[in-house]
């Protein structure tokens, strides 16, 4: 690559970038792909550090140890927002001490636990939308559906009381926030969550279920299998991930299938098809503006650039989901249900930190979207889809509102 135009002009990259619309990705994805696939940014800390914005590259980057996730929390490290990250999670960790607390919980968030819920999950869909049903209209998706559903979900899973679910919503921000709130505030909201979850490790203690809280507890009292620290940022982890970007997917999928009513009438006609049409919606629609984030433990070339070592790098998974190189069967920027590619997609990570609730997300995606496709034959936008508009300022993006109409 011709160091002179991998540098030109960089330090006035400022991260997050900028997304014009609800609708669309920041378009200065497609200029670095074309041009500067790793390019160097400012950070929301202060701090410098780069953005790999190529399928290859940004999958080597999920993958290759080199990029560290437990370097982000060493003191001399670049920080992606002013607030240290949390210690002692599954996000903060490298292998073997990874490995270690991921099998963990994996043995008991299975494969089995999730089709098992299934049902429940399609219980909990329908009561949401008899409720909806039964208001004359229009209502916002996101209040009456999108947000209450994976927070019921990730309730139950976790046992957890839903009728506290709506403090999460302000919790869950603090922990993917990158500027839309101070670090005073990002720090106060965090404490209160760690406060709640350990009185909720008490009460597991005392009470134990049939949950996957109360066996994570057990992991650590019968078994020491993870610390109490551990434990606590597990039930932090699971709480937000599992429900944060549940909630946004939502939200997003259903505005991308009612702006394509082709798409949509096939899917009603053939709601077999919904399974590999959810990992398009995945591809298409991005959770978050950028990706995960790693600190380089050693000098590392990619993409024809080398990063040296401690430096910050964000592994751009919303611009690897279009690069064209990758997902060649048609236009990448095109929503398809039927792109054979789609499978592809890095929307839920790659390697080591592959997201552990991916099968769980699935599920919900399919139960949610066909049900009420099958439900609302004439659900409709509310409103026009250039008066829609994503959150900012953090790691995760939804819709602020998603009025429909049927």
């Amino acid at each position: 690559m011709d160091s002179t135009a991998s540098s030109a002009g960089q330090d006035q990259l400022q991260y997050p970038f900028h997304r014009p619309s609800a609708v669309q990705v920041p378009a200065v994805y497609a200029d670095l792909r074309a041009q500067c696939p790793v390019a160097k940014v400012r950070l929301p800390s202060g701090d410098e550090g780069y953005v790999v914005s190529r399928y290859e590259d940004v999958r080597t980057v999920l993958s290759d140890l080199r990029f560290s996730r437990a370097a982000t929390v060493e003191p001399d490290a670049p920080k992606l927002t002013n607030l240290p990250p949390m210690p002692a999670s599954l996000f903060t960790m490298d292998p073997p001490e990874h490995t270690r607390l991921r099998r963990l919980v994996s043995r008991e968030f299975t494969a089995r636990r999730v089709q098992n819920m299934r049902p429940r999950i399609q219980e909990l869909t329908d009561e949401l939308l008899d409720r909806m049903e039964q208001s004359d209209g229009p209502v916002d998706l996101n209040t009456v559906f999108a947000f209450p559903l994976p927070a019921m979900v990730i309730c139950e899973l976790l046992g957890v009381p839903f009728e506290d679910r709506e403090k999460f919503r302000g919790w869950s921000d603090a922990f993917v926030s990158l500027t839309s709130m101070s670090p005073e505030e990002m720090n106060a909201k965090r404490m209160e969550l760690f406060g709640y979850l350990g009185r909720l490790v008490q009460a597991k203690r005392e009470e134990p279920g049939e949950d996957l809280m109360s066996a994570l507890v057990n992991a650590h009292d019968e078994e020491g299998s993870l610390s109490e620290m551990e434990l606590i940022v597990m039930g932090i982890t699971l709480l937000v991930a599992g429900h944060e970007t549940t909630v946004s997917m939502i939200g997003t999928c259903v505005l991308t299938l009612l702006r394509h009513p082709e798409h949509l009438a096939a899917l009603r006609e053939r709601p077999e098809l919904m399974e590999h049409a959810v990992e398009e919606l995945l591809r298409i629609n991005p959770i978050g503006d950028g990706g995960p984030y790693r600190v380089t433990l050693e000098d590392v070339e990619i993409g024809g650039t080398v990063i040296p070592k401690n430096s910050g790098v964000i592994a751009a998974t919303s611009s690897a989901n279009r690069d064209a190189d990758r997902f060649s069967d048609g236009d990448p920027d095109a929503f398809d249900p039927t792109r054979a590619s789609a499978t592809g997609h890095l929307a839920l990570g790659h390697g080591a930190h592959f997201c552990l609730g991916a099968a769980l997300a699935r599920a919900e995606l399919q139960i949610a979207l066909s049900t009420l496709l099958r439900r609302f034959p004439n659900l409709a936008l509310a409103d026009e889809v250039d008066n829609l508009r994503m959150t900012t300022g953090m790691m995760v993006h939804g819709l602020e509102r998603l009025p429909v109409t049927w």
